[in-house]
Formats: structure tokens, sequence, C-alpha cells
């Protein structure tokens, strides 16, 4: 099938024929003058990770603070027992229930794109796996969503919490801010970024963990990255 490309996106390939990596600060200019759609462009970083060495095969997912957030609004659900549904709400949770929302669930009546939920609920996750896994919306005891702590657990998903996995090739795919952020706000969410990947490099991996790094608008092209320290 033929491809069909924009004459904005083609003016952009024409005016952009830099293939050599770039620090962050020479990126981020390119990638905001390359914003030229009349909404607000998130600004994403796609990384390559080295999962693969032998027969060994590791995957990636946790959880990264963006300090600054990434400027998309995330609607959190809790699950909880009836006497945590005030904590809850006072929370800033969008929705919360106990068995009135594994009932919705079970409907396929799902209004949130995260949920939170107590380690008491956790029996009833059983009949909702076969809905909520294949959207990627189980709580995960390891990122943080069974928890008791709801009023923290919450305002850090709020507030900028991502979840991150890799894909079967290896590629991560992160949303890091929004063309109206300061240059220096998205930098230091790209930092939180890389250092939280850093950390989660398994033993058995030799090398660098980070093989490359692009970064890109929602409707603009890729400029590869100079990683300064390589993990």
């Amino acid at each position: 099938m033929k491809k069909f490309s924009s004459k904005r996106f083609k003016k952009l390939l024409d005016t952009s024929k830099d293939t050599k990596p770039l620090r962050f600060d020479e990126a981020i200019q390119k990638v905001k003058k390359n914003c030229t759609t009349k909404f607000d462009e998130s600004i994403d970083v796609s990384l390559f990770l080295n999962l693969k060495q032998k027969k060994d095969e590791f995957n990636l997912r946790t959880i990264v603070n963006l300090p600054n957030g990434n400027g998309k609004k995330v609607r959190v659900a809790v699950l909880c027992e009836e006497n945590k549904l005030t904590e809850a709400k006072k929370s800033g949770a969008d929705l919360c229930g106990s068995d009135n929302l594994v009932n919705d669930i079970m409907s396929e009546k799902i209004n949130f794109d995260k949920l939170v939920a107590t380690p008491a609920m956790m029996s009833k996750m059983g009949k909702l796996g076969k809905i909520l896994g294949p959207k990627g919306l189980m709580p995960n005891p390891k990122l943080g969503t069974v928890t008791n702590n709801i009023e923290s657990t919450v305002k850090s998903i709020k507030a900028g919490q991502v979840e991150i996995k890799n894909d079967k090739d290896g590629n991560v795919g992160v949303s890091i801010g929004k063309k109206s952020f300061q240059d220096i706000k998205i930098k230091e969410n790209f930092n939180s970024l890389i250092q939280a990947v850093s950390k989660e490099k398994p033993s058995g991996i030799k090398g660098n963990f980070i093989i490359s790094s692009f970064l890109t608008s929602t409707m603009g092209i890729s400029y590869k990255l100079k990683l300064e320290n390589k993990v």
C-alpha cells in the first residue's frame, strides 16, 4: 500500500536533514520548531533497550515520577472497602467504590485510566482480570497500585507518575511533556526517566542498557539523542 504524507510533514522532512545524535538541549529546540500543528503537541521519548542476551530475555516494567508531569490528565479510580470511600474521595480520585465499582467493571463501564485497589479488595480481582488485564488496568503491588495508602498513591499518579514497559522488541515510549512546557521542565522529566530506567538494568545485562534514544512530538519527526552518560 502506498504511503501518503501531508505537505506539512514533507516540509519538515526537507528542512530536517540532521542524522547525527544531538544533545537534549539542541534536540528539544528542533522538535518544538517542528510543532506546527494548531494543538499543544506532546513531547515523546523512545528508548531502545538492550534486553536480550544469549538465551536470556528480560523485561522492564516500572514507574517513573516525572517532576513536572506530562500534561496529560489521568482519571484515577479507587476500589476500596466502604469505610475508606471518604478517604478515596478526599484523595482526589475521579471515581471510587466498592462492590458497586466491581459491578460497573464487570459491565465494562470503565471510566478511568488507572485503577488503585486496597489489598482487601484484591480477592475480587479474579473475575475482573479478563476485562482489566488486556487493557493494562490491573492493579499491581510492584507498581504501587495495590496499597492502603490511598491518598499518597492517587496524588502521585495525578502529579505525573507514569508506568513504563517495553514491547517485544525492547522499545519503550514515554510522553514527557507538552510543547507549551518550558525546555528546562521537559529536560528535568527526561533526566528522571533516564535515571529510573538505568536503575532497572538487570544484573545479567552486559554493556549499555539504553542502546539508543529519540525525541519527537506528536506530529513531528524524531531526532536521535546523544546520551551523555550511557548505562
